[in-house]
């Protein structure tokens, strides 16, 4: 059997994913045995590759599964693999993919089978698990018929996953790869070649531990696959395929009811308990605890399909029955219109035959109905004639004989006429009382029925919108127990009802628990406290708050550390919704500032700007021979990085420092000139303006003696 997307690759053949391979194949074109002509490559597994084929010999595609080679190398293999082959043709099944032929073609073993273009189950989970439990049940149902009929030929699948099942382009479920099973015998080996043949995720514990496997261990695996379909989710996960087979063995699997959100289990599409306690028989790590086979677990979905379908939630009776593997081995498959009425009646007329050691068809069918079981009936007889009543009598336990003895009845007078004998009112008098127990039975059984199906279920009262005590006392009117759970709303005000479990106008036994689900009102929690924590320890306390964290920018700052928090989008002890997004500010410390070199530059410039980048200017002031009066002499420092607040000293140039003119007035020139250059002036000479005798004397300075000139100056001397 293959199944072949027509989607690109990856494609799903045989209820694997795989990628198709550019590789040339020598086999394509190639006819196996002169009669199957291997068109096209499907996909290639761990042990064989499957190729779309035409038969020539019947004018069909097949599919043809061609083991690796080596593997036919192994005489014990290929002999198992021949008797597997020769066993899986012989299960017939709408829900199983069928084995047509098997050979072998140059030392290949090979194996055709009907191809099956579609999807899996596994891409179907992966797209919309988890699925509503009455679709989950749907699907399992054919599955477990196409198991049904392989346990009942003697055969164990041993590798049940949802890639094993086919899904055709009509929508027809079929289980795939019947050829890795074998006969069951009293002790089943799983091992083929020394691997442990299964999935991991799917294996039953019993193949973990001892390496053998019959009926239940299906059971296991079909059960994984409905809590998968439940859930979304496997029961057990792992780093490695060890750790999943470990936690097979040694733990148990959860209840679906537990992995899904309240939201879910309190819709009409929730799991109910008895759906919980299907799912723990099926998947007990004790192969005892188990349904024993596919047919008794086909029985529990059929009779939890039916209550789903007919909106019972919560009925303890069936929660119990399929709890118990046992309760299911010999009780009538489930398949009728599911009224309050046919339930009781059903489970009165399976009681009935349970207690005469009946049993009743077989649930392997595909979805196949039984009889609709009805009310015992009680036939009377009314006879004319002697003889005739002791039929009567014989159903009442009597002895039974075939007819009366004439002598014991009547007694015969001369006149034709008979005279009724003391035997003979008793016999009368026994048939009263028969019909009289009839009658009774029958009166007491329409009661049973009618306490069944309606006497003892009471329908949920209404209680949304009510407060706790309002609640609790129609509840308690109704018959009921009450309890009450708490959850948040933002539309029902605190303390009164959202919803109830079950539901209104649900069907509920006496006595049942209903449970209110009571407003807490609006879900709002605080902004906590975060400025000044450290960011990962502020990102950690608003999930704690159930807030979101939103952009975490950076900042410099002067007074909060490095990696600190400076401010939250939203002020802190604000109470909003959950899931509020809160935006952080996270300091990168102090803002670094670069420092320029001023020297003999504008020093009111200088001020201006480093006082403009946050730094403390202080100012000083020198005499300079080198630079102007007005500009940076000096600077400290000169330059780097500062920070705001910080200080920059600048000293500023007064120019060069003033000098007293010495008095030169009547002195030879050379020594005037002397006298000037060494206070600090340079000098120029010039005639007097009058009267210039050209003596060589100075007859006064362009500067008065003792003037202040600034160091460095041209004074002039007038000469006579």
């Amino acid at each position: 059997m293959a199944e072949a997307d027509t989607a690109p690759s990856p494609s799903t053949v045989l209820g694997a994913d795989v990628t198709h391979s550019s590789t040339v194949d020598r086999l394509i074109g190639r006819a196996l045995d002169g009669r199957y002509e291997i068109i096209s490559r499907l996909a290639r597994g761990g042990m064989a590759t499957v190729y779309r084929a035409e038969d020539r010999r019947l004018d069909r595609t097949v599919a043809v599964k061609i083991m690796h080679e080596g593997l036919g190398d192994d005489q014990d293999f290929a002999t198992n693999f021949d008797r597997e082959a020769r066993a899986a043709a012989h299960l017939s099944h709408p829900n199983i993919v069928s084995v047509f032929d098997q050979g072998n073609d140059f030392g290949r073993p090979y194996i055709v089978m009907e191809l099956v273009e579609g999807s899996t189950l596994r891409r179907l989970v992966s797209r919309e698990a988890p699925l509503t439990p009455t679709r989950a049940l749907d699907l399992l149902d054919p599955i477990l018929s196409a198991l049904c009929a392989a346990h009942d030929a003697g055969l164990i699948h041993r590798d049940m996953k949802p890639e094993n099942v086919l899904i055709s382009r009509r929508g027809q479920l079929k289980v795939a790869d019947f050829g890795l099973a074998r006969a069951v015998t009293a002790q089943s080996a799983a091992a083929t070649q020394g691997l442990l043949v299964g999935t991991v995720s799917y294996l039953p514990p019993e193949l973990v531990e001892h390496g053998y496997a019959d009926t239940r261990s299906d059971v296991y695996s079909a059960g994984i696959m409905l809590f998968e379909m439940l859930t979304g989710k496997k029961p057990h996960t792992g780093d490695t395929p060890i750790q999943v087979a470990y936690a097979h063995v040694h733990k148990d699997v959860p209840q679906p009811s537990d992995w899904v959100d309240t939201d879910w289990r309190r819709s009409l599409d929730g799991i109910p308990p008895y759906l919980d306690a299907l799912v723990g028989a099926a998947t007990a790590r004790d192969p005892e605890q188990r349904p024993r086979d596919a047919r008794a677990f086909l029985d529990g979905v059929r009779r939890a399909r039916k209550a789903l379908s007919s909106g019972i939630m919560h009925d303890p009776h069936l929660t119990t029955l399929l709890a118990d593997p046992n309760s299911l081995d010999d009780t009538e498959p489930v398949d009728i219109e599911y009224t309050p009425t046919r339930r009781a009646m059903a489970a009165l007329a399976a009681s009935r035959a349970t207690a005469v050691g009946s049993t009743t068809g077989s649930a392997c069918g595909a979805a196949s109905a039984p009889a609709t079981p009805g009310l015992p009936t009680a036939s009377v007889t009314y006879a004319d004639r002697p003889g005739a009543a002791d039929a009567l009598d014989a159903t009442d336990g009597h002895d039974g004989h075939d007819g009366p003895e004439p002598e014991d009845e009547v007694e015969w007078a001369d006149s034709g006429a008979y005279e009724i004998t003391r035997e003979a009112r008793r016999r009368r008098a026994r048939r009263v009382v028969s019909i009289l127990v009839t009658l009774l039975t029958a009166a007491a059984l329409v009661m049973g029925v009618w306490w069944l199906a309606v006497g003892r279920y009471v329908p949920a009262p209404t209680v949304t919108n009510l407060t706790q005590p309002e609640a609790s006392a129609a509840v308690k009117a109704a018959g009921l127990e009450f309890a009450s759970t708490e959850e948040f709303s933002e539309t029902v005000p605190t303390g009164r009802v959202i919803a109830s479990v079950p539901g209104p106008g649900e069907d509920v036994a006496r006595g049942a628990t209903l449970t209110a689900v009571l407003s807490k009102g609006p879900e709002r929690y605080a902004v906590p406290a975060v400025i000044g924590k450290d960011s990962a320890g502020a990102q950690e306390a608003l999930r704690t708050a159930h807030l979101a964290v939103g952009t975490v920018n950076q900042a410099w700052s002067e007074s909060v550390a490095e990696g600190a928090v400076i401010s939250a989008s939203v002020e802190p002890g604000t109470s909003v919704r959950p899931g509020t997004v809160v935006d952080l500010t996270v300091s990168k410390g102090r803002e670094p500032i670069t420092v320029t070199n001023w020297y003999n530059r504008d020093a009111k410039d200088a001020v201006a700007t480093l006082a403009g980048k946050g730094l403390r200017v202080v100012t000083g002031e020198d005499f300079s021979d080198q630079v102007a009066a007005g500009k940076v002499l000096g600077q400290t420092p000169s330059d780097g990085t500062l920070h705001r607040g910080d200080t920059v000293t600048l000293t500023i140039s007064k120019g060069p420092q003033p000098v007293a003119v010495p008095d030169v007035k009547g002195m030879a020139v050379k020594d005037a000139q002397d006298a000037m250059t060494k206070a600090g002036f340079r000098t120029t000479t010039q005639p007097v303006e009058a009267n210039y005798l050209g003596l060589g004397y100075v007859a006064r300075a362009s500067s008065d003696p003792g003037t202040m000139v600034a160091r460095g100056s041209t004074i002039t001397l007038y000469l006579v």
